[in-house]
Order: C-alpha cells, then sequence, then structure tokens
C-alpha cells in the first residue's frame, strides 16, 4: 500500500472517531484524537522518507 493511501486511512478513521466524539460533547478528546493523528501521520511521512 502506497504511504498516502495508508496515511489516508489512518487520518479517515481518527476524524470519524473524532466526530463520534463531537456528537457526545468531549470535545477535548477529539481534539487530542486528531492531534495524535497528525502527529502519527507526520512520523510515518517522515520516516519513510518520501
Amino acid at each position: 500500500m502506497s504511504v498516502y493511501k495508508e496515511l489516508y486511512f489512518k487520518l479517515f478513521a481518527a476524524m470519524a472517531d473524532a466526530v463520534e466524539d463531537i456528537e457526545q460533547a468531549n470535545y477535548g478528546k477529539a481534539l487530542q484524537r486528531l492531534i495524535s493523528a497528525q502527529q502519527e501521520t507526520e512520523e510515518i511521512y517522515i520516516s519513510r522518507g518520501e
């Protein structure tokens, strides 16, 4: 799987989970989930050298 596809799936899953958190008024959890996903995918991208 290409790195972009992998990153897309990770970010999309985090976004879907964050939407659920927001629907349950867990705004801090949603924010943290999105920040973590961003950091994780950035690290994957950097470590693969693309």
